[in-house]
C-alpha cells in the first residue's frame, strides 16, 4: 500500500466521526430552535396590536382574540383567535397574525352602515347582513331608508337592498332616499326628486346602471316620473 492509499483509508475511517458531529450539530440546533420558539421567555406574546377599529374598543377586540401575555409566540392559534375576534358583532372580518418577536398582531374589518331601517321613531343603521350598527333619532341623510318585512338582521332583502347600493355608481347612489325591498324580484328606489326606479333583483347593477343614467339624461328626474330598468335591454320611461 502507497502513501496516497494509506491517506484515504484513514479519511475514509473518521468519516463516520465526522458524519456523527454533524448530525449531533444538527439536532442540537434544532434543540436549541424548539426551546427559544416553545419553551423561553424570549420569543412570547407580551403585546397585542390591534388594526383597522372606529367603533369597537380594542381593548374589547384583545379581551375576544383571549391569548395570554407570556404564551409562546409560535403556539398561538391563530385561526382560533380570528375566530373569536369575529365573534363580535361589529367585526366583519379579522385576521390575527404573529409580529416576532413578542406582539400577536389582529387586523380588524369592522362591519359598515349601508342602509338605514325605521324602528319605531328612531332609525337604525345596518350593514349588508342586517347587522345593527349603530341608532339615530334623525334619518340619516348619507345611507338610503330600506324598506322590509320581518327580522332585520340576516334579511336576504336587506341583502338584496345593500347588493344595490355597494354596485351602483356613487353619484346615483348620492340620489337613491328610499329602497323597497319588500320583494327581492322587485325592488323599488326612489329618488331625491320624488321620481321612482323599477329596479326587479338585485343582479346585473352595472348595466341597469347604465341604462338609468341615460334614461335620466335625456328624461331629468322629477315627481311622478317612473323609469323601468328591470330589464336594462328593455327599459322605459313612463
Amino acid at each position: 500500500m502507497n502513501a496516497e492509499e494509506g491517506r484515504t483509508t484513514e479519511r475514509s475511517r473518521s468519516d463516520p466521526w465526522k458524519i456523527a458531529f454533524v448530525a449531533l450539530l444538527v439536532v442540537s440546533l434544532v434543540c436549541v430552535v424548539t426551546w427559544i420558539l416553545l419553551g423561553s421567555r424570549l420569543l412570547v406574546v407580551r403585546d397585542v396590536a390591534v388594526t383597522g377599529v372606529d367603533r369597537i374598543r380594542p381593548e374589547d377586540v384583545v379581551a375576544a382574540v383571549d391569548v395570554e401575555t407570556g404564551t409562546p409566540l409560535a403556539r398561538v392559534d391563530l385561526d382560533s383567535g380570528r375566530e373569536r375576534a369575529e365573534s363580535l358583532d361589529l367585526v366583519e372580518s379579522a385576521e390575527v397574525t404573529r409580529g416576532w418577536p413578542v406582539t400577536l398582531r389582529v387586523e380588524v374589518v369592522e362591519r359598515r352602515p349601508l342602509l338605514a331601517v325605521r324602528v319605531g321613531e328612531e332609525y337604525r343603521l345596518v350593514d349588508g347582513d342586517g347587522v345593527r350598527i349603530e341608532d339615530s333619532r334623525t334619518r340619516p341623510e348619507d345611507h338610503p331608508l330600506v324598506k322590509v318585512t320581518g327580522e332585520i338582521e340576516g334579511s336576504p332583502a336587506v341583502r338584496a337592498a345593500a347588493d344595490v347600493v355597494e354596485q351602483v355608481p356613487d353619484p346615483l347612489r348620492a340620489q337613491i332616499r328610499l329602497i323597497d325591498a319588500t320583494e327581492t324580484e322587485k325592488i323599488t328606489l326612489e329618488l331625491d326628486e320624488g321620481a321612482l326606479v323599477e329596479w326587479g333583483e338585485s343582479t346585473h347593477t352595472a348595466d341597469k346602471s347604465e341604462v338609468l343614467q341615460v334614461l335620466m339624461q335625456e328624461h331629468p328626474s322629477e315627481e311622478g316620473q317612473v323609469y323601468d330598468v328591470s330589464h336594462p335591454g328593455l327599459a322605459i320611461v313612463r
